[in-house]
């Protein structure tokens, strides 16, 4: 057989169905890592295998959902989750995700991911650095551990109105594209907040979770999701996610930095090849 007719207005060829599957779980073991359901890498690949958009965006949105609920459980397990980032950050996302998925529809899609992306990119970069010049010399990595720690006045006032309203406008673009921006929130928690990496994934995949579940009520109104997709996607992901919170703990610190920026980069070029590509 040559195709798999999921009941999408499209065929998914039999290579496209095993490449979303094995892509699943590799995203998934990511994201579970660093914190991040990194639907930001999913659904652009959902869409270049020509995925309709609103089905694409809809159903990516519950999977990093349900993947970042088995995500959540380790995390949670494993005491790396805080419940003052949890309010601070996740309570106004919460809100903007679920009326940014009522209004996507209405979203100038392109245009929004492609802010998305170059804003992704730039944090991911700058995560990047930050690991190579706390990898220089034992100086640079106590500044850099400074930097992350809260201790230094994390949660003064100004902070924390900062970061709540950076987390609602996250919130009202992720429920508009359909994306959970943990990507966008990470970098705000370690830089704003300045929390520990490994406490900073653990609250951000929490706080994706729900806003995920919260977004996708929006789409679901809409008809924006198909089912025979989240079978195939969903179990990898939520297995991978699982298997990548377990790590997390045992990663070394830097290094976990490493790669968060790393995979934030990888996320921010896909977005802006994906607003870019309309126009080539």
């Amino acid at each position: 057989m040559d195709s798999f007719t999921l009941g999408l207005p499209h065929e998914l060829l039999l290579w496209h169905v095993s490449f979303l599957f094995a892509a699943s779980f590799f995203i998934g073991v990511l994201g579970g890592l660093i914190g991040l359901a990194l639907g930001t890498l999913r659904l652009p690949i959902m869409l270049l295998l020509g995925i309709p958009a609103p089905a694409a965006a809809g159903t990516n949105i519950l999977i990093s959902s349900v993947a970042a609920i088995v995500g959540s459980y380790r995390h949670l397990r494993d005491g790396r989750v805080q419940a003052r980032i949890v309010m601070v950050v996740g309570l106004p996302t919460f809100a903007g995700a679920f009326i940014g998925g009522l209004f996507s529809s209405r979203a100038p899609e392109n245009l929004l991911i492609g802010l998305i992306g170059g804003l992704i990119l730039w944090q991911g970069i700058a995560m990047t650095l930050l690991a190579r010049r706390r990898s220089k010399s034992s100086a640079e990595r106590r500044q850099g551990v400074d930097e992350l720690d809260s201790s230094g006045g994390g949660y003064q006032a100004a902070r924390l109105v900062a970061s709540a309203g950076a987390g609602l406008g996250v919130g009202l673009l992720g429920g508009a594209v359909g994306l959970l921006l943990g990507s966008v929130r990470l970098p705000l928690m370690l830089r704003i907040l300045r929390t520990d990496p490994r406490v900073a994934a653990g609250s951000n995949m929490l706080i994706g979770m729900v806003m995920g579940a919260l977004g996708w009520v929006g789409h679901l109104l809409y008809g924006q999701f198909d089912w025979k997709l989240l079978l195939i996607l969903g179990p990898t992901a939520i297995v991978g996610s699982y298997l990548g919170a377990r790590l997390t703990g045992q990663i070394d610190r830097n290094l976990l930095i490493l790669v968060m920026g790393v995979a934030l980069t990888g996320s921010g070029i896909m977005l802006l090849w994906r607003s870019l590509s309309v126009f080539l």
